[in-house]
């Protein structure tokens, strides 16, 4: 026992070694017995002919008709048969994609950032290549369904593949959409079909992976759906995929063991017999053999799935796939850029830990697309590979939007620069964020922006920080004000921000005077209900919602206007170059700081307030 607890554990075991291989080679022993048998016994029978001197006569071709109808008639009623018999046939058979091991390229290591999920599976890899170790000598039961849950782009199709190729068995590719067909029940029967492919694979070749991408599709709670009205007796109203497709898919995954067609017909032939023979004299019937295989489905949505789903014998594994962290992000930009063409400047590791943390979120898909663009933004200006300004103008184009020219007028030019300056000064001021891109070049609807984030990566946040991003938000309509005497509708989409802040605030995260939830009473009513309109539909949280918005607009206003000066030199240098990004918002505030300082040392007069034109005056 402790020889299989040993080879079980730890890392993965080569399957061509263990029980998958040793299968495999019995079934291909099978084969070439079978072929031998088939191969003499028409041999044997002409050697027997020739050596009785009765050798086979050359067959002669019968007359053909001389009416060329009485040819394609028959021709006719063949295809029409055949067309017939054709069409339910191909409405029940199975769509899946048969891969061999040997063609995919994925393995385990080109999986990075999954250390955790890496572990489980190579751990649920080894009871399968070993299955009969672990059911004969230590009495365990092979785990036969996984179910990847996350976000689109986390790696789940990825690590399927890669689990595939070192099994070194078939891997059997399905969509779940693609079992759904408008003829009822033939759904049912491709998810038959499916699974008796799969069970014949690992007959053959000691095992078989099956891997249904989004089973959401197929496998909602049933009942989830109500049938429309009017139609609930009919097939359109009974609906297949809430029912019947969701048993068909429960009693299969149950029934990994079903006796192949030999077997039955055996066991057929052995009940006949048995039904004439005494008790002690009866034939034997012969048990179903063991089908190695092991189903993997992926969803994005697995908290709609069927409950029967996922007991214990069917999808008994749940394996989240989460967005990396920091350090699995950095691990994973090392890893792509080992195989995009870069610069040397690149190679950099305080570069690569900045990108690692400006992409706060990304997913592994995320992350090599925006190293793609990098690449297309670098041939496109000539270069063979990237380099840091690429990548950083592939973050403006795939996560802000790409350039739209407008031409501004000179005062709307100073209003939109000045809003913007307001953003990012109180961001500034906050102490916890970091200034990414200031830009007043139009992006979608957007006419300017502030990009920022977090110093460091954070899972909760407090009252104050939140409170923050409130004020961030107010920042732009409170320095319209100052500078011009009255906001604009620019500050529309900020507002809007700043509100579902404060309801989040007071109806979420009890940081209120209430600790009452209203996202409790969202949850109790219909889906799609939207909080921040339950919160300011209630006067008490309403009020104060009302009360956390003046309190944070009056502080931002006070901030600016102890802050002009910052304001003014962003505004200033967005006016010049359109667009700062990173260490350039830093560099304005410093020397905007320092030269406010050396006033103040110097005994000059601060900046005053703005005038409506947008320019520094002083009292």
């Amino acid at each position: 026992m402790t020889t299989v607890a040993a080879e079980l554990g730890g890392g993965l075991i080569d399957g061509r070694a263990f029980d998958v291989g040793a299968a495999r080679e019995r079934a291909r022993q099978r084969r070439l017995v079978t072929l031998a048998v088939v191969l003499t016994i028409p041999q044997l029978f002409l050697w027997y002919r020739i050596a009785t001197g009765a050798p086979f006569n050359v067959l002669a071709l019968p007359d053909m008709p001389s009416d060329p109808f009485l040819i394609l008639l028959p021709v006719f009623l063949i295809v029409v048969i055949g067309v017939m018999v054709a069409m339910p046939l191909a409405a029940g058979r199975s769509p899946h994609q048969r891969v061999r091991p040997e063609e995919i390229d994925v393995t385990f290591d080109d999986v990075q950032g999954l250390d955790g999920v890496v572990d489980e599976v190579v751990q649920t890899l080894n009871t399968f290549l070993a299955y009969q170790r672990y059911r004969d000598r230590l009495g365990g039961t092979p785990r036969r369904g996984l179910l990847f849950e996350g976000l689109p782009g986390t790696g789940k199709t990825h690590v399927a593949k890669a689990m595939a190729h070192h099994a070194g068995v078939p891997f059997f590719f399905v969509s779940a959409t693609s079992f759904q067909s408008m003829w009822y029940g033939a759904t049912a029967r491709k998810i038959r079909s499916y699974f008796r492919a799969l069970r014949r694979a690992a007959r053959q070749e000691g095992g078989a992976i099956g891997f249904i991408e989004e089973i959401d599709a197929i496998a909602t709670t049933r009942g989830g759906l109500q049938p429309a009205s009017g139609l609930a007796t009919s097939h359109f109203g009974s609906s297949e995929g809430t029912g019947g497709v969701v048993n068909e898919l429960l009693v299969q995954l149950q029934s990994f063991d079903t006796p192949p067609a030999g077997i039955r017909l055996r066991n057929w032939v052995a009940d006949a017999f048995n039904a004439y023979l005494p008790a002690d004299r009866q034939l034997r019937r012969q048990a179903a053999p063991y089908n190695n295989l092991l189903i993997i489905a992926a969803t994005n949505r697995a908290d709609s799935l069927d409950p029967a789903l996922l007991r214990p014998g069917r999808f008994d594994r749940r394996l989240t796939f989460d967005v990396p962290a920091k350090d699995a992000r950095r691990d994973l930009i090392d890893y792509l850029l080992k195989r995009k063409a870069h610069t040397a400047e690149l190679d950099r590791a305080d570069l690569r830990d900045q990108l690692a943390q400006q992409t706060l979120g990304a997913t592994p898909v995320i992350l090599e697309r925006l190293l793609d663009e990098a690449l297309i933004v670098a041939l496109r200006d000539g270069r063979d590979g990237m380099g840091w300004s690429d990548v950083q103008h592939a973050r403006l184009r795939t996560e802000l939007g790409l350039t739209s020219p407008v031409a501004y007028t000179p005062h709307q030019r100073r209003v939109v620069a000045t809003h913007e300056a307001g953003h990012a000064v109180i961001a500034h001021l906050a102490g916890t964020r970091r200034l990414e891109v200031l830009s007043i070049i139009k992006r979608g609807t957007s006419l300017g922006l502030l990009a920022h984030g977090d110093l460091d990566e954070v899972y909760t946040r407090t009252r104050g920080e939140l409170l923050a991003l409130v004020e961030i938000a107010l920042g732009g309509h409170c320095v319209e004000h100052l500078a011009f005497g009255e906001p604009s509708t620019g500050a529309s989409s900020d507002l809007a921000a700043a509100t579902q802040l404060a309801a989040e605030i007071v109806g979420v995260h009890g940081m209120g005077d209430s600790l009452v939830s209203l996202a409790a009473v969202q949850q109790s009513t219909l889906a799609g209900t939207n909080l921040t309109g339950r919160v300011l539909s209630d006067t008490r949280a309403r009020n104060e919602v009302d009360r956390l918005l003046a309190a944070a607009k009056g502080r931002v206003t006070e901030l600016l206007a102890d802050n002009l000066h910052l304001v003014s030199a962003l505004r200033d240098a967005l006016l010049d170059r359109d667009e700062l990004v990173g260490a350039e918002i830093d560099t304005v505030l410093a020397q905007a700081t320092n030269q406010r300082a050396h006033e103040v040392d110097g005994h000059d007069h601060p900046s005053g307030p703005m005038r409506s034109d947008g320019t520094a005056s002083s009292r």
